[in-house]
């Protein structure tokens, strides 16, 4: 090694931090290609006492180099925390995995027992997994709390090998009495895809001790999101979730719906630029008003959501004494829109709490020919997703037949005929010949099939009639079922509405639901419940959003139209 290079290195060295157990080389920018290369950083090394953590960042190892240092970690057993990221720049891909086997080796032989591992940012590829392969499944991992493996290339086998190695590190671990209770686990920008999403999702589920998890920027869709949603609900303590620019679209946003139900610590949710449109995002603002108690962060930013959609979650998150922050910037919210948030979040005193809308793509324009065609390459993602384990085809299956997840249950007990009968072919006269038998009606209703109970209810008011006797039997019916409907939880109450909103035309939806021709009886059965005590004010608001800003759709049933958004203003006004 020449002399001014070594030279150069010492004054390198003497900036080293050293102290709190921490030894850093952070950020030199050392090239260090082989043993003589790394002389003073090993000594540096070997006389550290009681060292506790090394930061190798921002330096270039060559193979060579990192068997010198390796040896030199073979003695240092109290070594808890490997801060190595962006370590390989200029490196050839193929050095690297000889170079983390080396360092890796160091560690087990060392008997150390990391709690933090950080190789982020370095392009190691799948490959590279393999070279931490053996060190993650060893005993120096048993004890680790946070791995750092950002935009590293991994890509779906990397995600695979990694997912492999954390399930053999938390069965070894829990045979030895001390279970792996990985807090931290960040693996953005990784191109892991659904396959290595899901392979992911059975380690997260298997450990259920995370806090935080960041895996932005993924390639994921709905088929993954919805394997790391049904993982996410098997730990109770996550505080923080990062899944931007991934695809969730509506199915992959319930899914993830249903599973913050259960979460009641998590703080930060970052679903930006996720594609959840606005009935993903009125699901998400029914798990707002039902949980979530300490979120803090909302972002629901660049996914596609409507003014009325945005103005359903802005309903939801004042309610939430600890939010701080909600960005729904980049939605489809047009200029009226952005006036009408921010007025609402500053009349409820949390104008603070929103992000700028300075990068609103304005309100969505009628494309129905470009959605058939994006429904159709759904499908075919459909087609190749069907490698599946069998538990998440099930749930894929509910999901895309129900709009939401739900358990299978036993088979409801066989209608009345007199009740099928009303059901296939509806009629006034039917109705009425039902009589007290009308009660059944409210009982075939499933809570949990948004679809087909919108259905049902829009049926059954498609009869209303004014003839005193239609009318009551009619309303009564409709109370019966709705009431049902809107005592449920409040995701499943909102998932319907969407539902119902979507086959009246007020509502854009993703999946082919048929819409309905609208008939005055059905608003007008609406404009009944909406004054009854049954149905909650926060219900009344959500159908508000929707009707106030397509009042179009509804001009068809001309007075029966007014009648409805009249009383649903009556609601929303009484209520402040």
């Amino acid at each position: 090694m020449a002399s001014d290079d070594i030279a150069q290195l010492a004054d390198a060295l003497s900036k080293t931090h050293v102290g709190d157990g921490e030894l850093s080389f952070k950020g030199l920018g050392l090239k260090l290609d082989n043993a003589a290369s790394v002389e003073e950083l090993i000594r540096e090394i070997e006389q550290y006492q009681g060292l506790r953590a090394l930061r190798l960042e921002g330096n270039t190892v060559g193979v060579d180099a990192a068997r010198a240092i390796a040896k030199a970690l073979e003695s240092k057993d109290l070594l808890q925390r490997c801060y190595w990221s962006d370590m390989f720049t200029g490196r050839l891909r193929s050095e690297i995995p000889t170079a983390l086997r080396s360092l890796g080796s160091a560690l087990m032989s060392a008997g150390a027992r990391l709690t933090e591992l950080d190789l982020s940012d370095n392009a190691f590829g799948p490959d590279g997994v393999r070279g931490i392969e053996q060190l993650l499944k060893s005993p120096s991992c048993h004890t680790l709390r946070e791995l750092k493996l950002n935009n590293c290339g991994m890509g779906i086998g990397g995600g695979k090998i990694l997912a492999e190695s954390l399930i053999a590190c938390h069965r070894q671990s829990s045979a030895h009495g001390a279970p792996l209770r990985l807090r931290v686990f960040i693996a953005g920008r990784n191109r892991l895809e659904n396959e290595g999403a899901r392979a992911l999702a059975k380690a997260f589920q298997l450990m259920g001790s995370l806090e935080e998890v960041h895996m932005p920027q993924n390639g994921i869709n709905y088929s993954g999101v919805m394997a790391l949603a049904s993982a996410m609900r098997h730990n109770p303590e996550l505080r923080v979730l990062n899944f931007n620019d991934n695809t969730f679209t509506k199915k992959g946003t319930l899914a993830m719906a249903q599973a913050l139900r259960h979460l009641r610590n998590v703080q930060v949710i970052n679903f930006g630029d996720c594609l959840v449109r606005s009935e993903g995002a009125i699901a998400l603002a029914a798990v707002l008003r039902e949980g979530l108690p300490i979120l803090k962060e909302l972002n629901l930013s660049f996914g596609e959501i409507t003014e009325a959609a945005a103005l359903v979650v802005a309903q939801a998150v004042t309610d939430k004494p600890h939010m701080e922050k909600v960005d729904l910037n980049g939605n489809c919210l047009g200029e009226e829109g952005c006036d009408a948030l921010r007025e609402l979040m500053e009349n409820m005193d949390k104008g603070d709490m929103l992000s700028s809308l300075s990068d609103d793509e304005g309100e969505p324009e009628d494309e129905e020919d470009e959605d058939d065609q994006e429904n159709g390459d759904d499908d075919d993602e459909d087609d190749a997703n069907d490698d599946c384990n069998e538990d998440d085809e099930e749930d894929r299956d509910i999901v895309k037949e129900n709009g939401i997840i739900r358990k299978y249950s036993p088979e409801k007990p066989q209608s009345p005929p007199e009740v099928m009968s009303f059901l296939s072919c509806p009629s006034a006269e039917k109705l009425l010949q039902m009589g007290e038998m009308r009660t059944d009606l409210s009982q075939q209703v499933d809570v949990s099939d948004p679809r087909e109970a919108a259905g049902v209810f829009l049926k059954i008011a498609s009869l209303y009639r004014e003839e005193p006797e239609t009318k009551t039997a009619v309303l009564e019916t409709t109370d019966a079922v709705l009431k049902k409907l809107l005592s449920a939880s409040a995701l499943h109450s909102y998932c319907f509405l969407s539902t119902l909103l979507v086959m009246m035309g007020l509502l854009k939806g993703e999946d082919k639901v048929k819409k309905v021709s609208l008939v005055p009886g059905q608003l007008l059965c609406l404009e009944h419940a909406i004054q009854q005590e049954y149905f909650p004010q926060h219900h009344a608001s959500l159908l508000h959003a929707f009707t106030s800003k397509n009042s179009e759709a509804l001009k068809c049933c001309s007075s029966a139209g007014e009648r409805l958004s009249s009383a649903l203003e009556k609601k929303c006004r009484d209520h402040h």
